[in-house]
């Protein structure tokens, strides 16, 4: 029996790519698909939602929920310099019926309530929804099957400042107050994400530019790797939501430690920090699995099998 999945995100580059893989893959039901604002801001994430399922036309289209205006305390920019302005590294797609889309809270309260404890909730992105939906009717978060979050950093530095990971950072509050929720959680930080990186070589294993799908792949993952190389300096890079989606997928390909994780909210420097107790003899509770190693090697072969497949359907 396929997995019911709401996929929360922030559709950048790395989120289009892991709906290229959900959308299509046989083990997933996903219910809906809701927006926030992250890597690009609420409207375009809205934007992006419906344009990629659109563009890709899988067999089953998903409900979807529109983004909310973040707190006045967000990050204003994203990351243009390396997702593009319209965070698909410049494609532009518009999608339609936007306009009359449910709030993505709302829409999560809904599946949860209708699905108890049957529906796993990805977060691809700043956790801003999930923590609007623990405000307004808390009674809902028992009936989430697992929530996995992709974001944090335990035990290496941060990608949005020296301290914090991007999703963290732009919604520490949400973070916390769902990091302290009555939900059961796994994490997959930057100390997984970073180090499971991909090369200009994965461009010749993508689908067809033929298929929908490959013609969506190359032309985000070859502006994200110019990208890359222009603004890092770097030539691998991370693919932080499909690897996160992997672990919904195929959690053995992880390995994972209970641990207890908090977020600072107020640190001048330290805004977004994931703070893990890791002493001899932890003080705290955990509160979550993280993720701390990945089969490489294997993770990339299905990840790979996984967006080919999704070509083969288009």
């Amino acid at each position: 029996m396929a997995r019911k999945i709401l996929i929360d995100c922030d559709p950048g580059i790395d989120d289009a790519v892991a709906l290229c893989m959900a959308l299509f893959d046989p083990r997933l039901d996903i219910m809906a698909i809701t927006a926030t604002a992250g890597t690009v801001d609420s409207d375009q994430a809205t934007n992006n939602v419906t344009a990629l399922i659109e563009t890709l036309d899988p067999p089953r289209y998903p409900r979807v929920g529109k983004a909310l205006a973040p707190s006045s305390e967000a990050p204003v920019d994203g990351n243009p310099a390396l997702h593009g302005a319209d965070g698909l590294g410049g494609l532009n797609l518009r999608g339609s019926n936007r306009q009359h889309l449910p709030d993505g809270d709302r829409v999560m309260a809904d599946v949860f309530r209708r699905h108890k404890n049957e529906v796993t909730l990805l977060c691809l992105g700043p956790l801003t929804n999930l923590a609007r939906l623990a405000r307004r009717d808390p009674a809902v978060l028992p009936l989430i099957d697992k929530v996995i979050i992709s974001g944090g950093a335990v035990q290496t530095s941060g990608n949005a400042s020296v301290a914090a990971e991007f999703n963290m950072f732009f919604d520490p509050a949400a973070a916390k107050d769902i990091f302290a929720s009555a939900t059961t959680k796994s994490m997959v930080p930057l100390d997984v994400t970073e180090e499971f990186s991909f090369g200009v070589e994965l461009l010749e294993r993508l689908p067809s530019r033929d298929t929908r799908v490959g013609h969506l792949l190359h032309r985000i993952l070859q502006f994200a790797f110019r990208a890359a190389h222009h603004h890092l300096g770097r030539e691998m890079i991370p693919l932080y939501a499909p690897t996160a989606l992997l672990s919904v997928l195929e959690p053995e390909l992880f390995q994972w430690e209970p641990m207890a994780v908090d977020v600072e909210t107020k640190g001048e420097l330290t805004r977004g920090m994931t703070v893990a107790d890791l002493r001899m003899r932890p003080q705290w509770t955990s509160n979550m699995e993280v993720a701390t190693e990945i089969n490489e090697a294997d993770a990339e072969q299905s990840l790979v099998r996984g967006l080919r497949f999704a070509g083969q359907q288009t």
